[in-house]
C-alpha cells in the first residue's frame, strides 16, 4: 500500500512567539497537538529572553527585503515567487559569507 509521495512530515516540537500571541486558546491548541509553547506574557517584562531568537527571523525577513521583488510580490505564480525566494537565500547566504578584504 503507497503513501502521500514525498518526504514525510515532522512536527515541530516547539513554537517561539511573542506577546501578540498570548492567549489561552493558542496554547491549548498548541498542546493538544504536543508542541511545547514559548510564548512571551502580556504583562511581562522585556526580558522574557525571547528577542535573541526572534532577532535570527527578523533580522533575515530584512535581509529578503532588500529584494523589491519580494517585498512587493508582482508574480502571480506562487512556483514563481518561491524561485525568486530560493535565489534570494543565495544571493544572502553568498554576501554573508564572502570574506571581506
Amino acid at each position: 500500500m503507497r503513501g502521500k509521495v514525498g518526504r514525510p512530515r515532522r512536527r515541530p516540537e516547539r513554537l517561539t512567539a511573542d506577546r501578540g500571541y498570548d492567549h489561552d486558546k493558542y496554547r491549548r491548541e498548541l498542546r493538544k497537538r504536543g508542541i511545547c509553547a514559548e510564548i512571551a506574557r502580556r504583562q511581562s517584562g522585556h526580558g522574557s529572553g525571547l528577542g535573541r531568537v526572534r532577532w535570527v527571523v527578523e533580522r533575515t525577513f530584512a535581509w529578503l527585503h532588500n529584494y523589491k521583488r519580494l517585498l512587493v510580490r508582482y508574480d502571480r505564480r506562487h512556483d514563481i515567487h518561491e524561485a525568486f525566494l530560493a535565489l534570494a537565500c543565495c544571493l544572502v547566504c553568498f554576501r554573508r559569507l564572502q570574506p571581506s578584504f
